[in-house]
């Protein structure tokens, strides 16, 4: 085995410094490769091989289905007590594979296409889910629980930034190589090369993160008796049913919003990079604000803010088109994009991180892969069943009409136009809400009302509005990469007070 695959016995304080600054690299290779690789261009890839509405919804839930196999994971990480050499092995050939995807529309066939796409990210997210399972449990054990909420906030904001102007020049570049030279598929696979490129990069920065030696096992228990553990754990079986619940919503309708601002609106995909763009910016700002409150607030309380409000943003999807594209579509757009963006921080960061910290130290592999099982079968059959459902509801149209007349001449307005993928989009907030009410039953020390996180999230929004409505402040959101990388803050920034910045200093980045 290479001596850096091998677990410490311990990790002091320079190695933290060192392995979180490696953390911080992966992050913003993995984004790299996820964005450039999945969403928009994935997607536009699919359509352009003649994926139907059944296909992008099976596409979507490939990666969900995978993570069935975090079963036999949790026994071959038990059993070997390797995570390091697990991921790494497993994601060197999993990225590898990756790359074919670029060869797929050029050497074969035009009717295994399709099959052959779907095949290669089985194999690419089978073998992630093995990996994940290891580093869910190798992260627990590494990342100091005081400043987790920071630290992956400002992770993911980093990665989410640099992610985003990738993906706007990679949107850019595709468009101008369709509209001037008719090339969009030489494009697309071009960008896919780059992505499964950055992939490999971060494996070799993922290899330099220390892995703290796993707590011997408690006596020898079999398989099934540790699987059924996180369920048998009342304090851990209603987060399994929220989070089941809440990626059962979600999915069925998000896998389909490229494909409804692509075909129902029309838009070219220039205009569907520059909304992920701009979404993804709102990400930016909002992750520090989500991992801030998480730290003081709890997880469970941002959640209880950040879900109804993505919920409100699937429910203004059908507004955008009446029945087609109209003069509010665009702005309708960004306002769903950003109010997404500001959702989808709190949500993607609280709900990682309040399943990392409701499982038990030392026995955080089983819990972890029992938790990424049940969102991921929720999340397979929703995208599924969405797809089948679209392709069901594409001739089907529930329109409500006022008539007005006068003279003698009638003139009917038409107030609601339902058809097609909205259908689902109303599915999914009714879904999305019995999802919310179920977060009541989860428990976590330290959770508040509401009421109190909202009042200190309109609070930073307003410090950012007033950042931004000055050339001082337009002048700070230049500076905001780099103070994100390095840790820094400036007098009077972030308002999350002056108890946590020795614990800043210790452990983060750059710090």
């Amino acid at each position: 085995m290479l001596r850096f695959l091998r677990p410490t016995d311990g990790v002091d304080e320079a190695q933290t410094r060192r392995g979180l600054r490696a953390l911080m690299g992966d992050g913003v290779c993995s984004q790299t490769m996820g964005v450039l690789t999945g969403g928009a261009f994935l997607v536009a890839l699919a359509l352009q091989l003649g994926a139907s509405n059944a296909t992008i919804g099976l596409l979507a839930a490939i990666g969900p289905a995978t993570q069935v196999l975090q079963i036999p994971a949790v026994f071959v990480v038990d059993r070997l007590r390797r995570r390091k050499l697990l991921v790494v092995g497993c994601s060197v050939v999993g990225r590898t594979g990756l790359l074919s995807l670029a060869f797929v529309p050029w050497v074969l066939p035009e009717e295994v296409r399709v099959p052959a796409l779907l095949g290669v990210l089985g194999v690419y997210f089978g073998l992630g889910s093995v990996a994940g399972c290891a580093w869910n449990s190798w992260m627990r054990d590494f990342v100091p629980g005081d400043v987790m909420g920071r630290f992956f906030g400002r992770r993911l904001a980093v990665s989410t930034a640099i992610g985003a102007g990738l993906t706007l020049l990679a949107g850019l570049y595709v468009d101008a190589m369709e509209r001037r030279f008719g090339m969009e598929l030489v494009a697309l696979t071009s960008v896919l090369v780059a992505g499964g490129v950055a992939g490999l990069v971060a494996v070799a920065v993922q290899s330099r993160i220390p892995e703290p030696r796993m707590r011997p096992a408690e006596g020898e228990r079999g398989l099934l008796t540790v699987l059924g553990e996180p369920f048998r754990d009342k304090g851990f079986r209603p987060l399994l049913v929220f989070l089941g619940s809440w990626g059962f919503a979600v999915n069925l309708a998000l896998p389909f919003t490229t494909v409804y601002m692509l075909e129902r609106l029309g838009l070219p995909l220039a205009w569907v990079v520059v909304l992920s763009v701009f979404s993804q910016l709102v990400n930016v700002v909002f992750f520090r604000v989500w991992g801030r409150l998480a730290d003081r607030f709890t997880n469970k309380s941002c959640l209880s803010v950040a879900g109804p409000m993505l919920i409100l943003t699937l429910a203004l999807w059908p507004l955008t088109s009446n029945p087609g594209r109209y003069a509010l579509t665009v702005p309708l757009l960004f306002l769903i994009h950003g109010l997404s963006g500001v959702a989808t921080a709190g949500v993607n960061l609280c709900a990682g991180n309040i399943a990392l910290r409701a499982a038990p130290a030392g026995r955080a592999t089983a819990y972890l892969a029992i938790n990424a099982l049940v969102t991921g079968l929720a999340a397979t059959a929703a995208p599924v069943f969405a797809g089948l459902a679209a392709d069901w509801f594409t001739d089907k149209n529930l329109s409500l009409l006022f008539d007005w007349s006068t003279d003698g001449t009638s003139h009917p307005l038409r107030a609601v136009d339902v058809r097609g993928l909205d259908f689902l989009f109303g599915l999914a907030v009714v879904l999305g809400f019995y999802a919310w009410h179920r977060l009541l039953a989860v428990r976590e020390q330290g959770e508040v009302e509401e009421r109190v996180v909202m009042n200190e999230l309109m609070l930073e929004m307003r410090r950012i509005v007033r950042g931004v409505s000055s050339v001082a402040g337009l002048r700070q959101l230049t500076y905001f990469p780099y103070a994100v990388l390095t840790g820094r803050r400036r007098d009077g920034e972030g308002g999350g007070g002056g108890e946590h910045k020795e614990d800043e200093r210790r452990v983060e980045p750059g710090g």
